[in-house]
């Protein structure tokens, strides 16, 4: 490492799936790409360093063992300059060459005659709403700042008043509705260092499942009687396309509009999708991150994430109470027991 040259630090994942497990591959692959990995040798995958791409990462080396293979997560540094460039340089192939289709997608869309109504004008709205979240889901794996981006930027900016409404939320799959009365007063487990699903996550269990819940860090595996959230394999966590949060709405069959409001934002960037594209996305986004750089400690982390998340959702509604059916007796007394808990 001392004789690495000046530079950012990586995380490189190294995993190996037998050729019998061809769908865990396809899928191991498929991951990657969403994060924005780009591939150096073989099996060996790169991101620049960070909280985001380790947990990225981490989920991945979960999935490749549970499925019976092989992974690591190691940090490194290049060891030479011409090592560095061909790290960057991949990285810069794999968004320029998105952006240069993103950009002959868009000239071909100025090109075409404005629809004015009916079936030409939805289709119009829809093949400029697709382009615009390839856009976003580029810029969000655009770790360097490639010069086709700002092409691409100029080019949208142009159709933008022809964009389409926003996707609705999908509806949930039918599924058993948990009492929560049964979940009053009980620890939730989850791992360290939250983000935002586990900030918001945390919030909704508080201000809707459980008033009076605790909340530890750790391995599930070993606490028989917390129970886990946002964790591999629990049963509050990712299912399908749902992020913890939405599942925890979907299972304890929480409507509130705001709440569902909230739920598309933690969605988009917890999944690192374009999918809602709800406005405040990319501020919470930053929050989210400046908390975990402003608290070291994973408790006060949860606390300073689930306070934020309140000032969100109270920020999107007037109602103060009554709480829904189930959760605390009002919302007012649920705000004023998580202030106390600071």
């Amino acid at each position: 490492m001392s004789d690495s040259v000046p530079g950012p630090e990586w995380l490189l994942l190294l995993h190996f799936l037998p050729s019998s497990k061809a769908q865990a591959r396809v899928q191991a692959w498929r991951r990657l790409q969403r994060v924005g990995a780009v591939s150096l040798k073989n099996s060996a995958y790169a991101l620049p360093s960070s909280p985001e791409s380790r947990e990225d990462f981490e989920w991945i080396r979960h999935e490749v063992i549970a499925a019976g293979g092989q992974a690591i997560v190691l940090v490194a540094r290049a060891p030479d300059q011409a090592t560095l460039d061909e790290v960057t340089n991949a990285f810069r192939a794999a968004r320029a060459a998105e952006f240069t289709a993103i950009i002959a997608a868009a000239r071909a869309l100025l090109k075409r005659p404005s629809p004015r109504q009916g079936t030409a004008r939805r289709a119009m709205t829809q093949r400029l709403r697709r382009l615009r979240e390839r856009y976003d889901e580029a810029v969000r794996l655009d770790f360097l700042n490639v010069e086709r981006r700002g092409d691409a930027a100029a080019l949208l900016d142009q159709l933008d008043q022809r964009s389409g409404r926003r996707p609705p939320m999908p509806a949930a799959a039918a599924t058993t509705t948990l009492d929560r009365t049964a979940y009053h007063g009980r620890t939730w487990m989850t791992r360290p260092r939250p983000g935002v699903d586990r900030m918001s996550s945390g919030w909704l269990i508080r201000r809707f499942i459980d008033p009076q819940a605790q909340f530890v860090f750790g391995d599930a595996r070993n606490d028989s009687k917390a129970i886990p959230f946002d964790m591999f394999e629990a049963e509050f966590g990712h299912h399908g396309t749902h992020c913890t949060f939405e599942t925890l709405c979907e299972r304890f069959a929480i409507r509130d509009a705001a709440v569902q409001h909230v739920g598309r934002i933690v969605h988009d960037l917890d999944l690192k999708e374009a999918t809602y594209r709800e406005p405040e996305a990319p501020t919470v986004g930053r929050l989210v991150e400046g908390l975990r750089r402003a608290h070291a400690h994973d408790d006060a982390l949860l606390r300073a994430g689930m306070d934020m998340f309140e000032a969100l959702y109270r920020s999107m509604t007037s109602e103060i109470e009554p709480a829904p059916s189930g959760g605390a007796s009002s919302r007012r007394k649920t705000a004023g027991r998580t202030r106390r808990r600071k």
